[in-house]
C-alpha cells in the first residue's frame, strides 16, 4: 500500500471514532496548509453513518478548511520577500513572475481561487500562491488587486461552501449509494471544470 493510500484509509477509519468530528475538522484545517488527503475522506462515510448531522458536518468542514487557507495564504505572503523573491531573481524568472501576477491580480484570480476551491486541485497550492502573488503585487504596485485576503476568503467560502454541502446534501439523500457515486465522479466533474476554467482562459487571451 501506498504512503498516500495508508493515510486515507486512516482518514477513513478515523471517520468512524468516536473524536471524529475533531478529526475531520484537524483534517480539513491541515489539508489546506500542506496535508494530502482531502476533506472529502472523512467528510463522505461521516455523512454516510450519521445523514441527519451531513450539513452539520459540511459547516465544519468548511469552516475548518478556510481557516486553514487563511493560514496557507499568509504562509505564501510572508514567505515571499525575501526567500522566494530572492529565488525567483536568481532563476530569472521575474518576467514570468510579472505575468502571474497579472493573470491572478487582474484577470482570473477569482476563477483561480474558485477553482482551487471546488476541483480536485489541491486547494494549499492555491492559498500559498495566491499569498505569495499578493506580497508580489503590493510591492510592485501597492496593491493585492483580486487577491487580497477579504477577496480570497469570500471566494474560498463559495468554493469549499459548494462542494462540501453538495456532497453531504447528496449522501443524506442517497445514502451509501451515493457515497459510491460521489467518490466515483467528484473528482471527474472537477476536472471538468478545471479543463472549462483553462479553455475560457486560453479564449480570453487569444480572442
Amino acid at each position: 500500500m501506498g504512503i498516500f493510500s495508508f493515510f486515507y484509509e486512516l482518514c477513513i477509519k478515523l471517520a468512524k471514532h468516536p473524536k471524529a468530528t475533531l478529526f475531520l475538522c484537524l483534517n480539513s484545517f491541515i489539508e489546506s496548509i500542506f496535508w494530502p488527503i482531502p476533506p472529502d475522506a472523512m467528510l463522505c462515510p461521516m455523512c454516510l453513518a450519521l445523514p441527519s448531522r451531513a450539513y452539520r458536518y459540511a459547516l465544519l468542514t468548511v469552516l475548518s478548511s478556510v481557516a486553514g487557507a487563511f493560514f496557507g495564504y499568509y504562509l505564501g505572503f510572508f514567505l515571499y520577500d525575501p526567500y522566494l523573491s530572492d529565488l525567483i531573481d536568481l532563476l530569472h524568472y521575474r518576467p514570468q513572475m510579472n505575468t502571474v501576477r497579472e493573470w491572478f491580480t487582474m484577470q482570473f484570480g477569482v476563477l483561480m481561487i474558485f477553482v482551487g476551491a471546488f476541483t480536485p486541485i489541491p486547494y494549499k497550492v492555491i492559498a500559498i500562491t495566491s499569498g505569495a502573488v499578493a506580497a508580489e503585487s503590493i510591492i510592485a504596485t501597492g496593491s493585492a488587486g483580486m487577491l487580497n485576503i477579504f477577496m480570497f476568503l469570500a471566494i474560498s467560502f463559495v468554493g469549499r461552501g459548494l462542494r462540501f454541502f453538495i456532497e453531504a446534501g447528496i449522501i443524506a439523500y442517497g445514502g451509501a449509494k451515493m457515497e459510491h457515486v460521489i467518490r466515483r465522479y467528484i473528482d471527474r466533474i472537477g476536472w471538468i471544470c478545471v479543463v472549462l476554467v483553462i479553455v475560457y482562459i486560453v479564449y480570453k487571451i487569444w480572442a
